[in-house]
């Protein structure tokens, strides 16, 4: 059995054992403080927008990813969801990641801006990510902790009655702290990733004020895997699929995502994606204009029940890599 005492000197196993303890700890406190049974009318459900290019910013989907391209890596995304539906979400995302001097450790930060309707949510979060060398690849585990912020201004909607008291006054803000885990392994050909991306959950109390709580059965968990094929040097197949999974009785599986990316030349990556749960067709193009800087573009055509009241949703990207080593025989593909 894979044991991480054979591969850590005791001293640096120590710091596994204290951050685990001190989470397990802060669980059971919520847990004790909030219970277990939350009414469904109660619950805070912010959820997570769906990203069709996480790929090349996996940090998105797991904090372990941070540190994993081995450079200082930044990334900007702006997607369109659900074109041509009025108050349709339109998210903005920037995060950074890098190995620290001592290539083992690296940190991330990313920050996300989504607004739908009259509702406006910020998300703010660093990573930690310890990364262990491997024969053939390198293991990495990720801690993520951070908060997320929600404002909803009525004041900008029409009604059929003005003295409606329901909407008489702007919800109260929302600033939720919140922490997740994963952990991830890479090599040249395979990469495969578990987390959980958030262990608390929040309700509403009589005053309309967030009361964080703790319940497994609400855990979502991430997993994503991928590989490299090579069928010549000048190209090369990457398919990866991505399973969101909730161990809530009325969700399960939330997200399923199919992928196949055909890289041309290293230069030109072209590709698409089914999303089983949407009901949802990707298709993905993503240029690497020079040993630094890639750009992509992506557009999701609905086939589901979407497909009457959207036009799809649309996606751009940029990714930025500082003090890139070119290395022309070994370029990252994950």
């Amino acid at each position: 059995m894979f044991c991480i005492r054979d591969i850590l000197p005791v001293y640096k196993f120590n710091i596994f054992k204290k951050l685990q303890a001190g989470l397990i700890l802060l669980l059971v406190v919520i847990n004790i403080t909030s219970g277990q049974n939350v009414p469904d009318s109660s619950r805070i459900n912010l959820g997570f927008p769906v990203y069709s290019q996480y790929l090349q910013n996996g940090l998105v989907i797991n904090p372990a990813y941070a540190g994993t391209r081995e450079v200082l890596s930044a990334f900007l995304s702006y997607r369109m969801q659900w074109l041509g539906t009025k108050g349709s979400p339109v998210v903005q995302s920037v995060s950074f990641h890098s190995p620290l001097k001592n290539d083992k450790v690296a940190l991330g930060l990313s920050a996300q801006f989504m607004q739908y309707g009259v509702t406006k949510s910020t998300s703010i979060y660093g990573d930690y990510a310890y990364h262990i060398k491997l024969k053939k690849g390198k293991l990495s585990f990720g801690l993520k902790g951070g908060v997320d912020i929600s404002n909803t201004d009525y004041t900008g909607l029409i009604l059929n009655n003005p003295n409606d008291p329901v909407f008489k006054t702007n919800d109260k803000a929302l600033v939720l702290p919140n922490v997740g885990t994963g952990v991830y392994y890479f090599s040249d050909r395979f990469f495969a990733g578990l987390s959980i991306p958030a262990f608390l959950n929040y309700r509403r109390n009589s005053s309309g004020s967030a009361i964080p709580y703790h319940s497994f059965s609400q855990y979502d968990f991430l997993f994503s895997t991928g590989a490299l094929i090579s069928f010549s040097p000048i190209l090369k197949f990457r398919p990866s699929v991505l399973v969101d999974y909730s161990l809530d009785k009325t969700r399960k599986l939330t997200q399923l995502d199919v992928n196949g990316n055909f890289i041309i030349a290293d230069l030109i990556w072209v590709g698409g994606s089914w999303r089983l749960s949407e009901q949802v067709a990707v298709g993905i193009v993503q240029v690497q204009l020079n040993q630094q800087l890639m750009f992509g573009l992506s557009y999701d055509y609905p086939f589901g029940r979407m497909n009457s009241y959207s036009k799809g949703s649309t996606e751009l990207v940029l990714r930025y890599e500082f003090r890139y080593k070119v290395s022309a025989a070994n370029p990252r593909y994950f």
